[in-house]
């Protein structure tokens, strides 16, 4: 066995203690004998919740030697609210402990720098890995076994159950719905998230009618509404025809088709796999992936998806059965211009304003953006991954915290689901003002109009929640956020840029196709950078900086893809037929927050370095 660095792992500490382990609090001392995964992650982050599903497979395979544990690091000021953590660990799954670290104190302490970031500790309490991004859970896996091995021999691995004790089941007919829509019966039919279902509920919005998606397990399965199956269900669109619902299925990766006739459930895009860079982007609509779909809208006589997990708005053409890119180009963040120029960040929630506009909850940069007929991207309200907040007012300086959903209003206004303000707001494109409709919601997601009222989804409390649409805003007292992590010091100059990958052990970078490493690098404001923004292939990059600015946000995205050195030690079926080495890629987007220490106060870095894979050997892993 090739001999692996190892740091002593710092303690787990947060101020907002430990879930899932029976009120107990827990020490990397308790944790000794037992391999731990520390998953750096905040419940906001796409990125995150697709690790925490690629995470399940090895914590059942190795429940009897690894312990994962969560620990929970906000990004968002609702996110630090332990009550908030609480919840999302149950809406999400979790079945391993979480520790609630609201001060970001242990994401210091190891030295993370971007969500998600998994942490490998050994027996006897050294780190000997880090990854950053998705993708990592193979890699993971082969270390898992290399240290059961080794620690067996050495005396040091202690089986058994880990600390892990799940929580009590709590009864209600909803529990954490995503999205409703009206149906042409007057009923309403939910995506009841957590539960894998959806539930039709009677116009009091509270008798439940149907549940559609068997007992509530996750699965990819069409058929009838017992025998169907759905994993995280979020956005709803009735069709045109009014006879069935397109369903955005968001942890299968899928589109599905309810037809409400018969409750029968059929799919209509996705594989079931989620798509990773360098999958096709067009296609036959079974035969391509897609990424953690979170809304649907018809516009322009096609379904609009919000697709959350690539930062893009693809198509359906339910007529050609095909899917294809619409707008975005993966990266993350917020540029407006033409579709295939446009970045988001997280889009979640899709409504169209008949053939004019496609309204956008832009989620990770707070943003309301559109996108017109010849789609082209514009925003409303908001400037970017960095600035939330309650502020209504005029447009140009209006704040919203992560808004899932939106919802075209009667007067061509768009009601805006702030979900982390749990609020309602609106916008009104003719006065180019925000306001604010609702106080005191929780967690809003969806909000659908019934005549002269607003239905609207408490994601937090499980239920849905009718207001008369004010004639009036309601008065908020102005708040402003800024993401709270610190800025990484560097020295004026020249700044060299490092991602640090290690291939897997028993794999090496797959070069059959071309280079197999990317780099993406851009900053805020653009001025930062002199020179090295773009993309190239190399994971190193030399950065000269301006001298006339002193604060702003580096934007790095790395992608790489290794494959087995042994085709026969872990191949893959083709499509024809024939064995090929089994292939994974590594990708992950970081902001780092920058500031350039003038001559005379500090010492500042010249160089940064960002762990996609492996350890640091100048940096010890951080």
């Amino acid at each position: 066995m090739s001999k692996r660095a190892r740091v002593r792992a710092p303690e787990l500490v947060g101020k907002g203690g430990w879930l899932n382990t029976g009120g107990d609090e827990l020490s990397l001392q308790d944790l000794r004998g037992k391999i731990v995964i520390a998953d750096f992650w905040t419940f906001c982050c796409v990125n995150c919740l697709h690790v925490l599903d690629e995470l399940r497979e090895l914590e059942e395979r190795h429940r009897d030697t690894v312990v994962i544990v969560g620990v929970h690091s906000p990004k968002f000021v609702h996110e630090a609210e332990h009550q908030a953590v609480v919840d999302a660990v149950e809406r999400y799954g979790v079945e391993h402990p979480v520790l609630d670290d609201p001060e970001l104190v242990t994401w210091k302490q190891y030295a993370v720098r971007a969500w998600p970031t998994l942490v490998v500790i050994d027996p006897e309490g050294y780190v000997v890995a880090q990854h950053a991004g998705e993708g990592h859970a193979h890699a993971i896996e082969k270390l898992v076994e290399e240290l059961e091995a080794e620690h067996a021999a050495k005396g040091t691995l202690r089986r058994g159950d880990g600390p892990y004790v799940p929580p009590e089941p709590v009864a209600g007919a909803l529990r954490f719905p995503g999205r409703a829509v009206l149906l042409p019966s007057g009923n309403f039919l939910v995506s009841d998230t957590t539960r894998h279902q959806l539930v039709e509920l009677a116009e009091d919005g509270e008798s439940v009618v149907r549940r559609i998606g068997g007992e509530g397990e996750r699965g990819l399965a069409d058929g009838g509404p017992a025998e169907a199956r759905f994993n995280e269900p979020q956005g709803l669109a009735l069709t045109p025809e009014g006879d069935a619902v397109i369903v955005a299925d968001t942890v299968n990766h899928a589109l599905r088709r309810v037809e409400l006739a018969s409750g029968v459930v059929s799919t209509l895009a996705g594989t079931g796999r989620q798509w990773w860079q360098g999958s096709p982007t067009a296609g036959p609509a079974r035969e391509v992936d897609l990424s953690s779909p979170w809304d649907v809208a018809w516009f322009g006589g096609k379904v609009w998806i919000a697709m959350a997990g690539t930062h893009q708005l693809w198509t359906y053409d339910p007529v050609e059965q095909a899917v294809a890119v619409a707008a975005g180009t993966t990266n993350e963040g917020l540029v407006d211009g033409p579709g295939a120029e446009a970045w988001f960040a997280q889009p979640s929630g899709l409504a169209a304003d008949g053939d004019e506009r496609l309204w956008v909850a832009d989620s990770e940069t707070s943003a309301l953006r559109w996108v017109d007929p010849e789609g082209t991207v514009h925003t409303a309200v908001g400037t970017g991954l960095f600035d939330f907040g309650h502020r209504d007012g005029d447009a140009s300086q209006a704040l919203f915290q992560h808004p899932l959903a939106v919802t075209v209003l009667p007067d061509g206004s768009v009601a805006v689901s702030d979900t982390y303000n749990h609020a309602l707001r609106r916008y009104d494109p003719a006065s180019g003002e925000v306001s604010t409709l609702a106080t005191d919601l929780r967690e809003t997601s969806g909000a659908v109009l019934v005549g002269e009222e607003i239905v609207v989804v408490e994601s937090a409390r499980h239920r849905l929640t009718r207001l008369r649409l004010p004639e009036e805003a309601v008065r908020v007292e102005a708040v402003a956020h800024r993401t709270r992590r610190a800025a990484t010091e560097i020295a004026p100059g020249k700044l060299r840029l490092d991602v640090v990958f290690q291939a897997p052990a028993g794999q090496k970078l797959d070069t059959r196709y071309g280079p197999s490493t990317r780099l993406l690098v851009s900053s805020t404001p653009p001025e930062l950078l002199l020179d090295g923004d773009g993309a190239g292939t190399d994971l190193f990059r030399e950065l000269p900086l301006n001298p006339e600015i002193t604060e702003g946000v580096l934007h790095v995205s790395a992608m790489a893809a290794s494959c087995d050195d042994d085709p026969a030690g872990g191949t893959s079926q083709s499509k024809t037929g024939g064995e090929f080495p089994a292939c994974h890629v590594h990708q992950q987007d970081w902001g780092v927050p920058v500031r350039v220490v003038a001559p005379g106060e500090g010492d500042g870095t010249d160089r940064l370095a960002l762990v996609l894979a492996g350890m640091d050997e100048d940096g010890a892993g951080s």
